[in-house]
């Protein structure tokens, strides 16, 4: 299998837009027996709809509009709006969906995840192209770190399989010619630092 053909795949699977499910998907994986079966797919529901969905709709708007060309690969121009719809749908999740006395964890990992959205937002606005991309999955490898620390998990497993996703990834975007090492790292910082900081409020 010719490898270089297989690392585009990635920047589809780990997407930005995706990384929202993906967190809930693991914190309720080990968290389950802690939550009753409707709050959970309730939960589920409301993160499908407002990370996954609505995104996804405002795409194909943006995409008929003129405004978007492509799902993996956004200017700077581009990139404005989408970022600035994705930090408002996070704002709402965490303010009515996500309950911090409920779900602690999890609107912990949505907070940082609105703080990077800000964070990135900010950074276009100065006209510099951090990697939405290594943003997202390094954000998710942080709050897996996390809950695997908190629920007392072996976590070199889970970890080390999303570093060699987040590898993965940023040679994606390194093939595609998306991003240079510094954009690269860049989004990983974006991503990784809120979620960081954010451990003192609940592990």
């Amino acid at each position: 299998m010719d490898v270089k053909k297989l690392l585009p795949v990635f920047s589809y699977i780990f997407h930005p837009i995706f990384i929202s499910l993906y967190g809930t998907l693991f914190f309720f994986s080990i968290a389950k027996n802690f939550y009753y079966a409707p709050q959970i797919y309730v939960t589920l529901l409301q993160v499908v709809i407002i990370t996954l969905l609505l995104p996804l709709s405002m795409y194909f708007l943006f995409r008929f509009l003129g405004m978007l060309q492509s799902f993996t690969e956004a200017s700077l121009k581009e990139r404005r709006m989408p970022i600035a719809i994705q930090a408002l749908l996070l704002l709402l999740l965490i303010k009515y969906s996500i309950s911090k006395e409920v779900f602690t964890e999890l609107y912990y990992f949505f907070l940082g995840g609105f703080i990077s959205a800000v964070l990135v937002l900010a950074v276009v606005l100065l006209k510099f192209k951090a990697s939405l991309h290594m943003m997202g999955i390094s954000a998710l490898t942080a709050f897996i770190f996390g809950l695997c620390k908190y629920y007392e998990l072996d976590y070199s497993y889970s970890v080390g399989i999303c570093i060699i996703c987040m590898g993965a990834v940023a040679s994606s975007r390194l093939y595609k010619k998306a991003h240079n090492p510094i954009e690269l790292v860049a989004g990983i910082a974006i991503g990784f630092l809120p979620q960081i900081l954010l451990f003192s409020y609940w592990l």
